[in-house]
Order: C-alpha cells, then sequence, then structure tokens
C-alpha cells in the first residue's frame, strides 16, 4: 500500500459547508460550466461551486444577453455538468421568467434539482423575488440570491453597469442582501458593485457572499470560465483576469486562479469598483 491509498478522501462540498467556510474564513472558489468537461475541469483543479450559469446564452449559444435562455436549455446542460463533477456544490440558474411566482418557480426549480441533478438553484434580483426564495427553502430547495448588477435586468438598468453607486442603491442593496438571508437563502452573488458596499454587505450577513467585480472583501469569487482561460471574444470587463497567460494548460490556469482565491490574491484593485 503506497502514501496515495492511505490519503484522506476528498469530500463533496454540501450546502452546510458553505456558512461553515465563511466562518472559518476560508475563501469559496466558483466558476461556471455548461458541460462535463468544463464540470471535471473545474472539479478537479478545487473549485468549491461550479455554476451553471444563463451566461451559457451568451458564451456558448452567441447571444447578446442571457434572456432567450430557456429551462430546457438549463436542464440540458445542468446535467451534462453534473456528469464531471464529483466534490463541488453545483448551482444552476433559474432562467429569465423561470420565477414570475413561488409555484411557478418551485416547478422549475425542481426540474433542476431533480432532473438536472443541482444541489442548489440560483434567483436573481429583489422585490417579489424573495416570495419564491423564502417557498423553495421551505420545500427543500436550497437557493442562491443575486444582486448588484442582474444580468436578466440588463434592458431596466440600460446595459451591463455597476451598481450602488449612488446612496439610495447602495441602501437598497443593504436591505435586499438582510431581506434575501432572512428568507432562507444560503448563498448571495453580488455582481459590479463598488468594493466597499460589497464589504458592507459581506460584514452584516451570516451566509456567504461570493463577488464577481465587487471587490476582495467578499467570502469567495467567481468568473466565468471562458472569461479565466481567455476564451471570451470582445470588450473584456474590468473584473476580468485571464489565468491562461503565461500558462501552458487549462489546468494550470485553473489551480492558479483557485490558488490567488484562496489566498486573497485576486481580486486586486486593478480588477474591483
Amino acid at each position: 500500500m503506497n502514501s496515495a491509498d492511505l490519503a484522506a478522501p476528498v469530500l463533496p462540498v454540501k450546502v452546510p459547508a458553505l456558512r461553515q467556510m465563511k466562518a472559518d474564513g476560508t475563501r469559496i472558489v466558483a466558476s461556471t460550466a455548461y458541460d462535463s468537461t468544463f464540470g471535471s475541469l473545474l472539479d478537479r483543479c478545487g473549485v468549491d461551486v461550479i455554476l451553471v450559469g444563463d451566461s451559457l446564452g451568451m458564451v456558448v449559444q452567441g447571444a447578446r444577453n442571457t434572456l432567450s435562455v430557456s429551462m430546457e436549455a438549463m436542464v440540458h446542460h445542468t446535467r451534462a455538468a453534473a456528469g464531471g463533477v464529483k466534490r463541488a456544490l453545483l448551482v444552476a440558474d433559474m432562467p429569465f421568467a423561470s420565477y414570475p411566482d413561488p409555484t411557478t418557480a418551485f416547478r422549475n426549480a425542481a426540474r433542476l434539482i431533480a432532473e438536472g441533478y443541482a444541489s442548489m438553484v440560483k434567483l436573481e434580483g429583489d422585490g417579489h423575488v424573495f416570495e419564491s426564495i423564502r417557498y423553495l427553502c421551505e420545500r427543500e430547495i436550497p437557493v442562491c440570491a443575486h444582486l448588484g448588477l442582474t444580468p436578466q435586468s440588463v434592458h431596466r438598468f440600460g446595459g451591463f453597469r455597476l451598481q450602488g453607486k449612488s446612496d439610495e442603491g447602495a441602501e437598497r442593496i443593504r436591505c435586499a442582501a438582510l431581506a434575501a438571508e432572512s428568507a432562507g437563502a444560503e448563498m448571495l452573488v453580488l455582481e459590479c458593485v463598488p468594493s466597499a458596499l460589497a464589504a458592507e454587505v459581506t460584514a452584516s450577513v451570516k451566509i456567504p457572499v461570493i463577488g464577481i467585480g465587487a471587490g476582495l472583501a467578499c467570502d469567495g469569487q467567481i468568473l466565468v470560465s471562458y472569461d479565466l482561460l481567455g476564451l471570451s471574444s470582445g470588450r473584456r470587463p474590468r473584473f476580468v483576469k485571464n489565468f491562461l497567460t503565461g500558462r501552458d494548460s487549462a489546468d494550470a490556469a485553473v489551480k492558479a486562479y483557485v490558488e490567488e482565491v484562496r489566498n486573497g490574491l485576486f481580486p486586486n484593485a486593478d480588477h474591483s469598483y
């Protein structure tokens, strides 16, 4: 028997572990996958949370935004990604118009759990969305909330723009984070908000806050896998870093991303607002 045989097994990341990671100060590493190959890549390189995002509409389907992604597509891609995941927590986006009310939200979320093999679903926005979050959590479906720049609100926002810049906007996000936690959300994604605001929100809630374009003070970070590998074309958002630069494989790039997030090296000021 060699040393590899005696190594402790790598335990899967479960929902309760997220709060423990926040409490322990262990930074959570997240990225996106849309198929089993990327699911396996992220999983074996140490990513803790794998999101099957409706970003697939833009990076896989070539759409201008995420709004055209269907429930069928989300179930298909979630199940595909699940085939490559052994350790990470698999989260699936609820696509645009799939949660207009709690009962519809439950019907669609249940498909992502039962057919897609997700362990959690993600809902964007505030207001009436909190009713659906509470309804799902009461029916044993873990939920990740998403505040700040919510891509499904791109038309109302007038584009993909920084949120929470004004006093009023910042206060709305602060209140919404507390409301999401109160409704039962187990995790919160905070996208494209000023770093100082993200730090306030992270300190105000007990659930882990995963940032993207929200500074270093969040409990973890997420980047679209295509972005961290430099595969996305067009204008690159400020919060994106190409981790493949100077490295010779996708595995090396993802491992570098994991290491930098875990050690508090990414994002730095150049990737924050």
